[in-house]
């Protein structure tokens, strides 16, 4: 991987977050898979540093939260014996907290859908916010105590909640059943009610289905290895958040998140993501 100029790690990168998987990025680009997944090793460490340091003491007023499914190895009901019940073998969830405003992920974490990990979660969330904000999510009851003991009464929570229909006879067993209403209930504080939802942060989970290969669903692209997966989100979220103009703030000019919130001043290449590998020290932002 040391051998690759700086020029064909960008387009290994660049094949990688516009949802193609390792085998094809390996055609695309002629690199050899062990070399591929070493660079997304190594671009994966540095965007979680990068996260970790510089998003922080954010102003966000507005926050959705959600958890998205996947599977690491293979699907629970056929992960071997020996390694039942092990973390990162069968379902796997990524949590993620998205400002509606400005639609910038503020924090992600891959883990299992426990009360344990929404904890962990939702403490990471308050750590970066400065003021205190409206936040949304959907009817999992583990946000309830992980939010309260986070944030006390510093905060204004509420829950939507969907109403799901019976599912359809002779329905694909992919197909979703339909909802057929909401509830959105008031759980701490003073929430606005016209801004109760997570239609945003939803949106941004099909974002990830179709940018990240081992997300798309009936594949054989899923993650063989937990890290990979971790690997992924995290350049993914880099990604998002400094390098693709988002449609919501394209007036009046095309921003990213990052740009909206302040944490940047113009659109980041692949090349400066790329760049961020083997800084030792705290990295410089890309301004």
């Amino acid at each position: 991987m040391n051998k690759l100029s700086i020029e064909k790690r960008s387009k290994v990168i660049s094949a990688l977050v516009e949802g193609n998987s390792i085998n094809a990025t390996c055609r695309m680009t002629g690199t050899a898979k062990h070399t591929i997944l070493n660079l997304l090793r190594d671009v994966g460490l540095a965007c979680m540093k990068y996260h970790d340091i510089y998003l922080n003491n954010l102003s966000c007023k507005h926050l959705q939260c959600d958890e998205i499914w996947s599977f690491c190895y293979a699907k629970q009901a056929h992960v071997p014996e020996k390694y039942n019940g092990k973390f990162g073998f069968g379902d796997v969830w990524t949590w993620v907290a998205l400002d509606a405003d400005t639609k910038l992920v503020v924090s992600w974490l891959v883990g299992l859908r426990t009360m344990e990990c929404a904890t962990t979660f939702i403490n990471d969330v308050k750590s970066r916010l400065s003021n205190r904000v409206q936040l949304t999510t959907d009817g999992n009851v583990v946000y309830i105590d992980a939010i309260d003991n986070a944030f006390g009464t510093e905060i204004d929570f509420a829950q939507l909640v969907k109403i799901y229909g019976e599912t359809p006879e002779n329905e694909k067993r992919y197909s979703p059943a339909d909802c057929v209403g909401i509830r959105k209930q008031v759980v701490q504080g003073k929430p606005d009610k016209n801004l109760i939802s997570t239609s945003y942060v939803e949106r941004q989970n099909l974002t990830m289905r179709m940018c990240m290969r081992r997300f798309t669903r009936l594949t054989n692209a899923f993650s063989k290895k937990l890290e990979y997966l971790e690997y992924a989100v995290a350049l993914h979220y880099m990604y998002y958040n400094f390098a693709r103009p988002h449609k919501a703030l394209a007036n009046p000019y095309p921003r990213t998140p990052a740009m909206a919130t302040g944490l940047a001043n113009s659109i980041w290449t692949i090349e400066d993501i790329v760049k961020l590998i083997g800084i030792n020290d705290i990295p410089i932002p890309f301004y």
